[in-house]
């Protein structure tokens, strides 16, 4: 049994032409990234989407309602397992101005693997959520095969890229994903039971998120993954 993943990361946006901590923030779209939204449109409107999952925040959903624009109806559900990284009390700083502040924790919060920043997530703990979608959805298209079609972010898009391409943890850590172009996966479902995907990782404490009371994390009812955290 086969079927394709098509994994993007949302286009540009405001915050990521102005080199902001965007994170949990809900940046729209500029005028280029609709531009690269359409690209990866075009890119994908020969192929059957069946199903797509995105995060709840507005660029991730726009970037998907433009890729979509040429198929049929489409199911689409929200599921914030996939949403970027929590940057805490970084949201919405310049990263010009932390990193000329202390070029050194800049680095390993930018690109490390184990440090949070203050009241947010590491890059282990996206990757321990990722992880649990993956396993989630791979055992739900085992019953119900069919193509999917991801909108996430640039470091939910990490760990995806590690299992499918077998990457190390240190070339996940350097990746640096297109925003105008998807990746596309040829997945045969009864090899997706890797040592990776089922990972083997320590539980992290959650208490020390910085969470918006708008911000209610994988609350849509018709998903059909139902478990979350």
């Amino acid at each position: 049994m086969s079927c394709k993943l098509f994994v993007f990361r949302h286009a540009e946006t405001f915050d990521n032409r102005r080199g902001i901590f965007s994170g949990w923030r809900d940046s729209e779209l500029t005028s280029k990234g609709l531009a690269q939204a359409q690209k990866i449109a075009e890119q994908l409107k020969r192929y059957r989407i069946d199903y797509a999952f995105t995060s709840h925040l507005r660029r991730a959903r726009k970037t998907l309602e433009i890729v979509l624009e040429a198929h049929p109806p489409v199911p689409v559900y929200r599921d914030d397992r996939l949403i970027e990284r929590c940057y805490g009390l970084l949201q919405g700083r310049s990263k010009g101005r932390v990193a000329r502040a202390d070029s050194n924790c800049f680095a390993q919060i930018h690109r490390g693997y184990e440090l949070a920043p203050p009241k947010g997530e590491s890059l282990r703990m996206v990757e321990k959520r990722v992880l649990s979608f993956l396993e989630q959805l791979r055992d739900w298209l085992g019953q119900n095969p069919g193509n999917v079609a991801i909108s996430c972010h640039g470091n939910s898009i990490r760990p995806i890229k590690r299992v499918f391409e077998n990457l190390s943890l240190e070339q996940m850590l350097r990746l640096e994903s297109p925003q105008d172009r998807a990746m596309i996966y040829d997945l045969q479902l009864r090899h997706l039971r890797g040592e990776r995907l089922r990972g083997k990782l320590s539980i992290q404490n959650w208490k020390g998120l910085l969470v918006s009371r708008q911000v209610k994390l994988a609350t849509d009812p018709l998903n059909p993954l139902k478990k979350y955290y």
